[in-house]
């Protein structure tokens, strides 16, 4: 328990400390006028207060993912916990700051837009691309396994289940954001702090095993599966995830002040940290070693393991009511994930969205897609949610990197992590089955020699002239 306690000290050590570092360097400006009152349109631009715009922006990017990704990446032993705190500070909030106050520099616009307008027309496609594809598949994923959860304690038919929530996500993507996000949000949130803080204390006052000692040379993995890449894709939210960009621009056009960025988007990406910490945790310590917890996850998902600690650790009222806030974050990260994708679509054709029928136009045929998707396998669509969701992550790294190098700014905050997930993400596609399956060391090599092209790129390319509407 010290080990969790120390990690989580760790994260919030850092909200204060290298939070207020990455602010420095990007430099908000208090006097600047935001989005929500420059471009009200009472539908996607609304001013809200901070508090509610960071407790929005939480549960949009604490999806299944800082649950699910940690009790997968609780397989691979205590450097899971490590990897959280490491990428939480370091990257993962960086990437959440810098891609939130980009798109509050640029009129609210969407994440492929703010890179088109620093890698060129055809990065802004491929962000595109990814961007969509990300958000379709993070919407059909935070579709089956709150319902999977909601079938487990019900009873009801899974597909029912599917069909209702598929029917809430469409009424959320196409009403004005305060009509149901602005008002369940806070009432989610106090479901989501009940559940973390609920499992937190079930850990300190049980009498589950310990932690295993802190040593990150020590794979765990049942399977015997390496730690390079995989834990860094498997174990994306809680620690950097690409998602999390596609979600900013949300509240980039609800924030009231420049000076509330690091709040909301560096301090939520801390408070996911801290979520994904108690649940890699749990995994660790509630099922007596990683080849159990294997076997509850293959015996289903792990929604089955999220079921048995909530029951374990808090009984069955309290069970109930922390899985119902398990089930919360997906579901509040899928309905923002459609919205999201309405909005890029909508964005790419010059599409204004303040007429309800032209927020039909974009959103039935996304959610048709979105329908079959969803029937095929689970995993394999979180095999290629991960690798997707990671590259994206790594290409608004790059675009916030030249964004700050063009400024004249310290740009190695956001050089560093973009090294380390090119890096990743190419060795993985590279040597995954799901892609050119070739050997590790050959695909391990690759990534690190794309890494270092990709900086030497940076480096050789010329600082241009400051932008209209790109000030630092």
């Amino acid at each position: 328990m010290t080990t969790l306690l120390l990690c989580i000290g760790l994260l919030v050590l850092g909200y204060f400390t290298y939070g207020k570092v990455v602010e420095r360097v990007f430099g908000p400006d208090s006097s600047r006028p935001t989005p929500c009152s420059t471009m009200a349109d009472g539908v996607d631009y609304a001013s809200m207060p901070t508090w509610k715009v960071f407790f929005i922006q939480l549960l949009d990017i604490a999806g299944i993912g800082p649950i699910f990704g940690p009790i997968l990446g609780a397989l691979y032993g205590p450097i899971a916990l490590v990897w959280i705190v490491v990428g939480a500070i370091f990257a993962g909030a960086v990437h959440d700051y810098l891609s939130g106050m980009l798109s509050v520099r640029n009129k609210g616009a969407s994440i492929p837009e703010v890179v088109g307008l620093f890698l060129g027309h055809r990065a802004r496609w491929v962000m595109r691309f990814f961007s969509l594809l990300l958000l379709l598949l993070v919407g059909v994923v935070f579709v089956l396994s709150p319902a999977q959860l909601l079938g487990s304690l019900t009873g009801l038919n899974v597909q029912f289940l599917v069909a209702c929530i598929f029917g809430y996500y469409f009424l959320a993507t196409i009403l004005p954001i305060d009509k149901i996000i602005g008002r369940l949000y806070p009432f989610f949130g106090a479901l989501l702090l009940f559940m973390t803080l609920g499992v937190l204390i079930g850990m300190a006052l049980g009498e589950a095993p310990v932690l295993p000692n802190l040593d990150i040379t020590v794979n765990t993995h049942p399977q015997g599966l390496p730690i390079w890449p995989l834990l860094f894709i498997t174990l994306s939210c809680g620690a950097i995830s690409g998602f999390h960009s596609t979600q900013s621009p949300l509240m980039a056009r609800c924030i009231r002040n420049e000076s509330s960025g690091r709040l909301v988007f560096y301090g939520a990406m801390i408070a996911e940290g801290i979520i994904a910490l108690v649940w890699a945790a749990a995994g660790m310590t509630l099922f007596y070693g990683p080849e159990a917890l294997f076997q509850v996850i293959q015996s289903g998902t792990p929604s089955l393991v999220v079921e048995q600690v909530c029951r374990t650790l808090l009984g069955p009222v309290g069970g109930f009511l922390a899985i119902l806030g398990v089930i919360v974050l997906p579901v509040t990260s899928g309905d923002t994930a459609f919205r999201s994708c309405r909005l890029i679509i909508a964005e790419t054709l010059s599409l204004s969205q303040t007429r309800t029928v032209k927020r039909l136009a974009l959103a039935v045929p996304l959610f048709i897609a979105a329908f079959l998707v969803s029937t095929q396998d689970f995993l394999i669509i979180w095999r290629y949610f991960g690798w997707s969701n990671q590259t994206l992550a790594m290409l608004v790294l790059w675009s916030a990197a030249i964004f700050l190098r063009q400024q004249a700014k310290c740009h190695w905050i956001a050089t560093l992590p973009a090294l380390f997930m090119t890096a990743v993400t190419v060795s993985f596609i590279l040597q995954a089955p799901i892609g050119f399956h070739l050997p590790p060391g050959l695909s391990n090599l690759a990534g690190l020699v794309a890494a270092f092209l990709t900086l030497v790129a940076l480096l050789r390319r010329p600082r241009q002239p400051r932008r209209q509407g790109n000030r630092g």
